[in-house]
């Protein structure tokens, strides 16, 4: 079986991040000999081409495509990739070879192409002209041809100020030119740039890095594209492949559905994009509907992280530390269940395929008009992979680069019913409303069928388009392609409320409920056919349906009840639905009015009456005893206020006037009017106290069921 070597395991062997270029620079004989990797790529590699034989697309957005080719000897294949994708690649990338023990992945870093310029021994970052090259590479030994051959050493190159003179003597405008010195055996000689035919450098390293560096201008023009080069050392012929999972369009989906005749039939096709860079031949497809998690981690991009600065390890002063007190051992639970995997087959059982439009056909019978089953289509093979599900198109697909096409997905008949569905929500907004035309689809196709519009065609010609969702198999659906003008429907709503006991306990009292909504439909058929009408009735939270007994479906949000409707006729249907409420009162914090409501109400049982007319009389007892407290305090206030007045008089008359005689007689009798009232206040204050107690009391032992 052929061995599975997954990149992201492997270790370093196959976790090399190194330039693609730095292979094709011939390195010395010292470092080959220091270096593993090249030990490895010492021995002959052949260029090859393994093409795309297996494209995966998912509806989440990025596609699996696996490279498969038989090769002969140690290899090496260069895979192109947006710079968009390679993060992806390097995240899913596998390499199958049953021959190769130490495949490796080689491609150029985000920043290859500055920062390999800039290493090498003659620099050409930023478009630097020749004057500026021969600058940068003072000392170096340089042969030049002024004609004949002269070599030295470059001590700099300057540029000059120059004004040339035409042929009649004149001189022209001034202009500049660039002048080279270099050290011979003969000593310091200057030659201008103009003058020198042809150049070159006696240090072999300086005219290889030359090269490289316009090897590498040369292969850095498309800037959007990366090569990871993929080295496979082996020996004999062998299958290897290449996998991986790049983003790719969302591959979508449409349906027709035909519910003309006695068997609707369903036909859906895939329309997929091969927006990449490489055509696709023959190759094997699969389309996956499901919700997997999928994201990007940046792993291109070198990553350097910051590290702290760690002074250095200088015997100094140790500083005073205080420690908490300590306790015993302390029970704590560190088991852990270990993690098991057990190895299982990945393949599961395809299913089989869908029925043949041809064989429906004659469950259908003859029609006279066209329909989706006149012709005869071959779909895909349909099965379940994991929790998603996957379409493999029988026949392989060839689609060139940038091209797009409709694969055809599914067919089959199907259950399907054509209904009006009236929206009670709608209706309950205002005015009369015409449900929407619909057809209750039952998914028997034999397989998950992924979200997409629909067309629908009904007795041989277009009647609307429809969307629905993620359909699983055997679920069934309505799905809404019209407004049924030939129904008319309008709403009308009612409540009320009943007591339903009555129960008092310690002074608290509890009064149960019980709100009735009443929701009448009513409906008129002014078409030739019969209608079958399913009403969406809105349900109230915590509230019970009472009529009809039970709804035919429910939802999250609202009943459905399925009305049958003939042909020009009206029917009225009515939805009755019952929700307790309870309300809890404390009836000492009742005012005297409050608890005459309850007295004389008649929702309030004859006993419960009879209970709050006593709680009648505490109450109003109490509530005398209070007024007369307030009465007394306020007489009280007057009387101290007409003291203060007095003392004030007679602090002006003077007690020696006879005004301010009488001044003092009326003081002292102030004086003994207050003093009464003090103590009528106090039997007062009594009596309020006793009468509340008994209030209360009262309240407090009341108990009625």
């Amino acid at each position: 079986m052929m061995a599975r070597k997954f990149l992201c395991a492997m270790g370093c062997a196959l976790a090399v991040s190194l330039s693609a270029f730095a292979a094709d620079t011939p390195q010395p004989a010292k470092q080959a000999r220091s270096a593993p990797v090249a030990e490895s790529a010492a021995a002959p590699m052949q260029k090859a081409d393994i093409p795309v034989v297996k494209v995966s697309l998912y509806s989440s957005g990025v596609g699996y495509f696996e490279h498969r080719c038989t090769v002969s000897g140690s290899v090496e294949a260069a895979l192109p990739f947006s710079v968009a994708a390679v993060n992806d690649v390097l995240k899913s990338l596998i390499i199958n070879d049953p021959a190769s023990a130490s495949p490796s992945v080689m491609y150029p870093a985000e920043d290859t192409l500055a920062k390999t310029l800039k290493s090498l021994k003659v620099d050409l970052s930023g478009h630097p002209g020749i004057a500026e090259i021969l600058d940068g590479l003072r000392g170096s030994e340089l042969v030049v041809n002024v004609p004949d051959p002269v070599t030295g050493r470059i001590i700099g190159v300057e540029t000059r100020a120059v004004t040339p003179q035409r042929a009649d003597g004149n001189d022209t405008l001034p202009s500049t030119a660039s002048y080279i010195s270099l050290l011979t055996k003969d000593g310091i000689r200057v030659f201008a740039l103009s003058e020198i035919s042809s150049f070159g450098f006696t240090d072999k390293k300086i005219s290889d890095d030359l090269a490289r560096a316009l090897d590498l201008i040369l292969s850095s023009r498309d800037a959007e594209t990366r090569v990871l080069r993929v080295s496979l050392p082996g020996k004999g012929p062998r299958e290897v492949s290449v996998g991986y999972v790049i983003p790719s369009p969302v591959w979508k989906a449409s349906y027709r559905l035909d519910l003309a005749g006695e068997k609707p039939f369903l036909q859906g096709w895939a329309i997929v994009d091969n927006a990449s860079d490489m055509d696709w031949t023959d190759v094997e497809l699969s389309l996956v509907t499901g919700k997997p998690v999928s994201f990007i981690q940046i792993l291109y991009p070198p990553l350097n992280l910051p590290r702290p600065v760690v002074p250095l390890s200088i015997a100094g002063i140790a500083e005073a530390e205080t420690y908490e007190t300590g306790f015993g051992a302390v029970a704590t639970n560190d088991a852990m269940a270990e993690e098991a995997y057990a190895d299982y087959d990945r393949e599961a059982p395809r299913s089989a395929p869908a029925p043949a439009m041809a064989k429906s056909m004659a469950a259908r019978g003859a029609e006279k008009k066209e329909t989706l089953s006149s012709g005869v289509v071959e779909t895909t093979v349909a099965r379940a992979s994991g929790e998603q599900f996957e379409f493999t198109v029988k026949r392989p697909v060839t689609l060139p680069r940038q091209q797009s096409a409709m694969i055809p997905l599914v067919e089959a008949a199907v259950k399907a019913e054509k209904v009006s569905v009236f929206s009670g929500e709608k209706a309950a907004a205002g005015g009369s409303v015409h449900p929407m035309l619909c057809a209750e689809l039952t998914n028997s196709a034999g397989m998950k069928l992924p979200a997409g519009p629909i067309t629908v065609f009904d007795d041989g010609s277009y009647a609307g388009d429809a969307l629905i969702e993620f359909f699983p198999e055997n679920d069934k659906r309505l799905i809404a392609y019209g407004e049924d003008l030939s129904v008319t429907g309008i709403v009308s709503a009612s409540s009320d409320q009943e007591m339903t006991s009555v129960v008092i306990s310690r002074g608290v009292m509890t009064l149960n409920r019980k709100r009735t909504y009443v929701r009448e439909y009513a409906l008129k058929n002014a078409s030739a056919k019969a209608r079958r009408i399913i009403v969406e009735h809105p349900f109230i939270e915590s509230a019970s349906l009472v009529q009809p007994a039970k709804a035919d479906e429910k939802t999250d949000s609202l009943y459905r009840f399925s009305v049958a409707l003939g042909a020009g006729a009206e029917t009225r249907f009515t939805v009755k639905e019952q929700q307790p409420v309870q309300e809890t009162i404390v009836l000492s914090g009742l005012s005297l009015d409050n608890l005459a409501y309850y007295r004389s109400s008649s929702e309030i049982p004859a006993k419960a009456r009879a209970a709050f007319d006593k709680a009648v009389e505490f109450k109003k007892k109490a509530d005398d005893a209070q007024r007369d407290q307030s009465l007394l305090e306020a007489q009280k206030r007057d009387k101290i206020a007409e003291q203060d007045r007095v003392r004030k008089n007679l602090e002006a008359a003077g007690s020696e006037s006879q005004q301010g005689k009488d001044y003092l007689k009326k003081l002292s009798s102030t004086d003994a009017d207050i003093d009464a009232l003090s103590l009528k206040i106090d039997a007062a204050r009594k009596a309020v106290a006793d009468a509340n107690s008994a209030f209360a009391n009262y309240l407090a032992t009341l108990t009625l069921d």
